[in-house]
């Protein structure tokens, strides 16, 4: 059983917040499975199970409010009997552009305190992540991780949601390192009025039925606010 385990704050004041796209990729992948709305809250968390392409999984969004992940994590590693090995973290990152994605195998916190609270609570800096760009705070940076995102970053937020819940699964099947080196080079596209591709090509637009080509396979488009 692999554990995935997105970092955000609960309350509807803190939802498609940048400091919440760690539970909003979780979401993205209950939606695969069909698992949304079926999660249960136990040990600090709201946890939902299931399998997604072969691989079963624990979705987990610790609900301890971000500063203290640590503890929901701690909790949930005992319950489920798991090594650091079967862990991974999804946290977002300020140091990153917008849309970048970089998986890591351990590490400091980087000024996250999600991660550092983990970090703080099982005694290690030995476990995955997947850090996903929010861009650079041009504030102060707890006004920048507590706001939602800019017009041309809603535009594009689908398409982050997609490329980091299948990197996700790349690293429920793969491990860390061959995510890492499929996905760290991920570029998302550039902000634009109209896309430039054509339909069916990568980046264009979607068909009548819904559904476009991306870099990372075919997806069935949605607005963000329907992760809401």
């Amino acid at each position: 059983m692999k554990i995935v385990v997105g970092l955000g704050n609960p309350g509807g004041q803190y939802a498609q917040t940048r400091h919440n796209i760690g539970w909003m990729v979780l979401d993205r992948l209950a939606d695969r499975g069909g698992w949304a709305g079926h999660g249960r809250e136990r040990d600090a968390s709201k946890v939902v199970q299931g399998r997604i392409a072969g691989v079963d999984l624990t979705l987990a969004k610790p609900l301890t409010f971000m500063n203290d992940s640590g503890l929901a994590v701690r909790k949930l590693l005992a319950r489920e009997r798991a090594p650091l090995n079967e862990l991974l973290v999804v946290a977002d990152d300020f140091a990153l552009p917008f849309g970048k994605l970089r998986f890591r195998e351990g590490g400091g916190a980087g000024g996250h305190n999600g991660l550092g609270s983990i970090i703080d609570e099982l005694g290690t800096e030995k476990f995955s992540r997947l850090r996903i760009g929010i861009g650079e705070p041009d504030r102060q940076a707890i006004d920048h991780v507590l706001s939602r995102f800019a017009p041309d970053e809603r535009q594009r937020l689908d398409e982050l949601l997609d490329a980091a819940a299948d990197a996700v699964e790349a690293w429920a099947h793969d491990g860390t390192n061959k995510a890492a080196n499929r996905f760290n080079p991920f570029e998302l596209r550039p902000a634009d009025a109209e896309r430039l591709a054509a339909p069916g090509e990568v980046d264009g637009p979607p068909g009548p039925d819904g559904i476009r080509r991306t870099k990372t396979g075919w997806r069935r488009t949605r607005p963000p606010e329907a992760a809401e």
